[in-house]
């Protein structure tokens, strides 16, 4: 957590840099990038399956984007992880997989999404989960805020305030399925348990994330 050193380690922040980086290069495409990538249910049913992927890293707009940015800031500064640039792509890729197949799949009426939401509510499960399992409170108390905020979520939908904020619907079966993605990537890579890889001659490499 935040409470430990290890946030402060360039270690923990270069493939998130990356990944931020990333999705300013890709906002900066403007609406002829935002087309190309988007989520798109008709598309993707004639063939365009990219955009299961490349949905994600697309934005509504320059505020939408910050809030992700943000979002993945304060991942990095609660789940501090110096894990291997393989590990976050693989994260990355199969939670955006996981979450864009789930709406495509079980929420038919969802035809068009854009947005990085969906997979940091997952990585924030898989960075959140090891802490509970050491029994470190806030991690626990900031995951039951994670399961509440869905729950509440999907039965009265987002604040009116923040769709009028990012320019559009906040989808919140996003947050779902990239919630559920992440449990299921757990399972298989054993996430929980620490079994994932981590960067040579890091501190957890040797001892263990400090709680």
């Amino acid at each position: 957590m935040i409470t430990n050193s290890l946030y402060r380690s360039a270690a923990v922040w270069r493939a998130p840099a990356v990944l931020m980086l990333l999705l300013v290069l890709v906002e900066l495409g403007g609406d002829v990038c935002r087309a190309a990538l988007a989520y798109d249910r008709a598309a993707i049913a004639a063939g365009e399956w990219w955009r299961l992927l490349t949905g994600n890293f697309a934005h509504l707009g320059w505020y939408h984007l910050f809030l992700n940015e943000l979002g993945l800031l304060v991942l990095v500064l609660l789940c501090p992880e110096p894990l291997p640039a393989w590990v976050w792509v693989r994260r990355v890729l199969l939670l955006s997989l996981g979450m864009t197949g789930g709406l495509f799949v079980f929420v038919p009426d969802v035809h068009g999404y854009v947005g990085m939401s969906g997979v940091i509510h997952g990585l924030f499960v898989l960075g959140l989960m090891p802490q509970v399992l050491r029994r470190d409170l806030i991690a626990l108390g900031c995951l039951l805020y994670l399961i509440g905020k869905i729950l509440w979520e999907l039965y009265a939908g987002a604040p009116v305030s923040d769709e009028a904020a990012i320019g559009g619907r906040v989808v919140v079966e996003s947050h779902l399925f990239g919630t559920l993605s992440a449990f299921v990537y757990a399972a298989i890579f054993g996430s929980f348990r620490g079994n994932e890889a981590r960067a040579p001659g890091s501190p957890s490499a040797t001892s263990g994330i400090p709680r």
